[in-house]
């Protein structure tokens, strides 16, 4: 008898493919029951993605650990207007191909587990038989906002920015409507729609996966629990097993970067880098350039440039045509303008490095409280308005940064300097900052031990999976 599968659903993209595998991996290997993992692979849209994905594959398939990967039939693309319109479109599409790759699996199948923009799978699963399990790579906090939105929904008529007071998310400080995930900002795009289908079903999952610790968010964590973020609805079940980081071998010759901050004073240089999909035009680049040769701190700056033709993610940086003149010569030695990909968590991990100035991905936040590093959060897309005010007024790691929404997330400047002062210097917002990010250090760190919260979170899954009856 073949070990019981669970099938994972990833959607591609830095932010979801590798942490839904790691949690996979982790599943299989400390979860205390044989299991075994199939991926299946939804063909990404343009060839350089796919190009990203396929050498991850390849590197799990020579893992050792057995894992199996079904490429999906490539689909016509769907109409889209907005990302999460076609991450859900496209999703969609694939339901008879998901469908006739699970029943044709020669294991069988004790959960499928899909990433949150794949709610339409739910039907599928339900048809099969399947056990299904949503893994959520955001934060609890974003979770509970998906939970409660169906109701906000009703509840608030006007556009979010027009409404009276601050947004309810049980178990989380009042949020302002200017703190809100962009998808959700405007009520008439579909994306918004999209949001508000993926919440209400959320709750028809057997159990949502979380990339977080309890002690990070207990007390949304414990209103979601409690049914107060899906009023009249049952609650899901929730499994917070992070952090979920990847960390790779170390490799033979440490990396330029890495080099670099070896000849840095310990916790004296700030990170600035902003994800896999974003780069900012010149005029940014240029107050950002005089941001930080005014705050007079040593610097690593990631740098990206536009997309190729017909690609999605950043190109290497012409820094000639970013940079105001002079701006390499004058902060020679104190700062390090890095033009391509730059190993984010080898940098996060070293010593030197004092704090960190993100987008506010929530990979990139787990990874910075890993090793403890405080953040300066500008957000600029996705659920990042969020992230930044849970890292300021809930958990409490990160300094202030203000970000103008209206001018497409615009920061001047003078505000980049005071928030690299801020973050960087003896003041007591940053000190509070540095000393809770140690705090969250720690805690990240116990929770995924052996007897830690999350290690405890993933034994409990994994028994609730095998638990089930799978002859299907």
């Amino acid at each position: 008898m073949a070990a019981p599968t669970v099938v994972l659903l990833p959607l591609w993209g830095a932010g979801h493919l590798m942490p839904m595998l790691e949690a996979g991996k982790r599943l299989i290997t400390r979860g205390g029951r044989a299991l075994s993992l199939t991926v299946l692979v939804i063909p990404p849209p343009t060839e350089e993605v796919a190009a990203d994905g396929d050498a991850h594959i390849r590197r799990e398939e020579a893992s050792g650990l057995g894992i199996r990967f079904v490429r999906l039939p490539a689909v016509e693309p769907p109409d889209f207007r907005g990302i999460e319109d076609f991450f859900s479109r496209l999703v969609q599409l694939h339901a008879p191909h998901v469908r006739a790759a699970i029943s044709s699996l020669a294991s069988p199948v004790a959960a499928f587990v899909i990433d949150f923009f794949c709610t339409t799978l739910l039907d599928v699963s339900r048809e099969l038989a399947v056990p299904a399990y949503v893994y959520f790579t955001a934060s609890a906090g974003m979770l509970a906002f998906f939970l409660r939105l169906p109701s906000l929904h009703e509840e608030v008529t006007v556009q979010f920015e027009e409404m009276e007071g601050a947004v309810d998310v049980p178990g989380l400080p009042p949020v302002p409507p200017s703190s809100l995930p962009t998808p959700v900002m405007d009520k008439n795009s579909p994306n918004y729609t999209w949001f508000v289908y993926h919440g209400r079903r959320f709750a028809e999952a057997d159990g949502i996966i979380v990339n977080t610790a309890a002690e990070l968010e207990q007390s949304v964590l414990t209103a979601i629990a409690d049914g107060r973020c899906t009023r009249g609805v049952r609650a899901p079940t929730v499994y917070p097993i992070g952090p979920v980081i990847t960390f790779s071998p170390p490799t033979e010759q440490p990396h330029e970067c890495v080099r670099w901050l070896d000849t840095q004073p310990p916790a004296s240089v700030v990170l600035l880098c902003f994800g896999s999909v974003w780069f900012f035009a010149a005029p940014q680049a240029h107050e950002i350039a005089h941001g930080l040769e005014r705050s007079g701190h040593r610097f690593l700056w990631v740098v990206r440039g536009p997309p190729a033709p017909g690609e999605w993610l950043p190109s290497d940086a012409n820094l000639a045509e970013l940079l105001p003149e002079g701006f390499l010569e004058r902060t020679k030695g104190r700062g390090l303008v890095w033009p391509t990909k730059a190993p984010q968590k080898a940098i996060l991990a070293h010593a030197a490095v004092g704090g960190f100035v993100t987008h506010g991905g929530w990979n990139s936040i787990l990874e910075s409280l890993w090793f403890g590093v405080p953040m300066a959060p500008w957000p600029l897309y996705a659920e990042q308005h969020l992230n930044a005010f849970t890292l300021m007024a809930y958990i409490g790691v990160a300094v202030a940064m203000k970000v103008d929404r209206k001018t497409n997330n615009f920061v001047e400047a003078t505000e980049l300097e005071r928030a690299v002062k801020e973050l960087m210097g003896s003041g007591e917002e940053g000190r509070k900052a540095r000393e809770k990010a140690m705090e969250m250090r720690a805690a990240c760190r116990n929770a995924v031990e052996e007897g830690g919260s999350s290690y405890a979170a993933l034994r409990r899954l994994s028994e609730e999976m095998c638990k089930v009856d799978t002859n299907h």
